[in-house]
């Protein structure tokens, strides 16, 4: 159901509030260059420190503004089961295509708790489900058999892996792969995901180079391996620098360092350090962004 160049785009903010204004051209910026999904409200989007209301009125002004030229996967996951299908039902009825559903973080459940999680979700809200893996973030990692029972649910189309473990994910195509779509969690990962049957990447990187990350995932797809790769190689400094602190942290200051959002950080989160500050700028002129 979903494949390409997905980007987790960034919420912009300006005083301390939501960014309307700056959040409809980021949108405007990713359709325009080929990104073939949008999902808003993931951890890219600082999900962690918006309020529900916030919450909801970033997703129903990302589908205003996206106008249902590409589809929008709202990031609706949670560590509260009942907060995560508030957030869903929501979606839903904002004209969501899907939910984004993170593996429950601190709680660290059990593989069975993760399963009547999600299924408690999919049985709330009849919407597309995409399963979010991240591990280095949650403290839990979903092995591939959960992943196969939850393929077996009608909601359940798909999974976002940020696992890091080409052998896992190889192992949810093999038990599951004609059930479910697996799609990178990890822009240095996309190419080699792409090869083991994967279908596209959300990604931190689309961000700021959009085009591109979409370019080489064409290129894939059209048997083009050269051209593929080539465009990989270009991409992985700049992979590389998103991740030189937490992210969102680098992806904003790259945003804003090009113009097109302000520096601004919920805390926990905070301003990159001066040292890192100049390697990310040394990262964006030597890939002609600046």
């Amino acid at each position: 159901m979903f494949k390409g160049s997905i980007v987790a785009i960034v919420t912009p903010f300006k005083g301390g509030k939501f960014d309307e204004e700056a959040y409809r051209e980021l949108i405007e910026f990713q359709i325009q260059n080929g990104t073939s999904a949008i999902v808003p409200c993931g951890t890219t989007g600082e999900s962690a420190t918006l309020g529900i209301e916030e919450h909801n009125r970033v997703i129903s002004v990302a589908i205003d503004a996206v106008k249902k030229r590409v589809p929008v996967i709202a990031g609706t996951g949670g560590n509260s089961t009942s907060e995560a299908i508030e957030l869903t039902m929501h979606a839903k009825k904002a004209g969501a295509d899907a939910s984004l559903q993170v593996t429950p973080y601190y709680n660290k459940p059990t593989q069975e708790g993760l399963y009547q999680h999600f299924k408690a979700i999919a049985k709330a809200v009849a919407l597309p489900q995409v399963l979010y893996n991240v591990p280095g973030r949650t403290s839990v990692n979903m092995l591939p058999q959960t992943v196969a029972r939850l393929a077996e649910l009608p909601e359940v189309v798909a999974i976002k892996e940020a696992s890091g473990d080409i052998g896992q994910m190889a192992e949810i195509i093999r038990l599951a792969g004609d059930k479910i779509t697996l799609i990178s969690g990890d822009d240095n990962l996309t190419l080699p995901i792409l090869s083991i049957g994967g279908t596209g990447v959300i990604s931190v990187v689309a961000n700021v180079v959009p085009q591109d990350t979409s370019d080489m995932i064409t290129a894939w797809e059209r048997g083009d391996i050269n051209k593929a790769r080539a465009i990989y190689y270009k991409l992985l400094p700049l992979c590389q620098a998103m991740f030189y602190e937490t992210n969102p942290i680098p992806v904003k200051t790259a945003l804003a360092l090009i113009g097109k959002i302000q520096p601004e950080f919920r805390l926990p989160l905070v301003p990159m350090s001066e040292a890192n500050h100049e390697r990310l700028k040394k990262a964006l002129k030597d890939y002609g962004l600046l």
